[in-house]
């Protein structure tokens, strides 16, 4: 059990790291030319968009009384809005995400919190409402929001792979998971699959320190998991490369199938890539115009 003080001085690290975090994805997120991001729905505009049949609820003001004039129904003259859209977020952070194979590299955890606020600020930019999964902090628009975000991305999970939170899913929303997708996929996709039953779809980003894909290691060596639950010695690392890259490539491929059956978008991200290409994929997935994920 944690003391009063680890408690205190965890916290206090904790709190060190958020402005640090925010200035670092609001200058990432600058970086970026922003555009116009949002779809043709039915709202509030100037343009006009359709015309619908009157439902029960609708006021007589809202009543077309020309095209009603036209038939035996009454119809509203509906008008072209810029949705803004819940997005939802899901950041692992696992120990597991607190690796990096060299100190020239950020940790897989560092580069994932800072893509995915810096994402939260160019959505709300363009309009959108941006939380995270669950229902712990839920979408919603505005600059408190955005240092909320900051403040729950700072918090480090004990376990070693943290599954992505299923709950409260908003029907028909979008959302990003951001992860090495190391651990079970038992959770990956039974977050996915209760997404898809409510109309969500999104983007599995897989983001890889670029030693896991290449596998490095010959020799007596040392595998241990960030958490230090999981630990392999062995005397010829490189007689495991074989079976390591096979087991990396049907975990690509599961993720991948999963994505496909779910109406997901799957990509993939190496820390030793820029965090800019990151962002830019991101948005253009989000982007229904781009033919991103719907």
């Amino acid at each position: 059990m944690n003391s009063p003080d680890t408690l205190r001085i965890r916290s206090e690290e904790q709190a060190a790291r958020l402005p640090a975090l925010l200035a670092r994805a609001e200058h990432l997120a600058g970086a970026v030319l922003l555009g116009a991001h949002g779809r043709r729905r039915a709202g509030v505009g100037d343009d006009f968009w359709q015309y619908r049949p009157a439902q029960a609820g609708d006021s007589r003001r809202s009543i077309d009384h020309r095209r009603s004039a036209m038939g035996d129904h009454e119809f509203v003259r509906e008008r072209e809005w810029q949705i803004a859209q819940s997005v939802m977020l899901w950041v692992d952070q696992g120990a597991s995400m607190r690796f990096a194979s060299t100190p020239a590299l950020e940790q897989k955890g560092d580069r994932a919190r800072l893509i995915g606020l810096a994402l939260a600020i160019l959505l709300q930019r363009g309009g959108e409402r941006v939380g995270l999964t669950g229902s712990a902090l839920p979408p919603r628009s505005g600059r408190p929001q955005i240092l909320r975000l900051a403040e729950a991305l700072c918090q480090d999970d004990a376990a070693d792979y943290a599954p992505p939170e299923h709950r409260a899913m908003i029907p028909h929303a979008r959302a990003v998971f951001i992860s090495d997708f190391m651990g079970d996929l038992a959770g990956v996709t039974t977050a996915l699959t209760k997404a898809a039953d409510r109309g969500v779809r999104g983007v599995l980003y897989h983001v890889l320190d670029p030693s896991e894909e290449a596998f490095p290691f010959t020799g007596r060596t040392i595998f241990e998991s960030v958490g230090g639950t999981l630990r392999h010695e062995t005397l010829k690392a490189n007689d495991l490369k074989d079976r390591y890259l096979e087991r990396l490539a049907a975990r690509k491929a599961e993720l991948r199938q999963l994505c496909a059956l779910t109406g997901w978008q799957y990509g993939l991200h190496h820390t030793d890539s820029t965090a800019q290409s990151a962002l830019l994929w991101l948005y253009a997935a989000l982007d229904t115009r781009s033919g991103g994920a719907a």
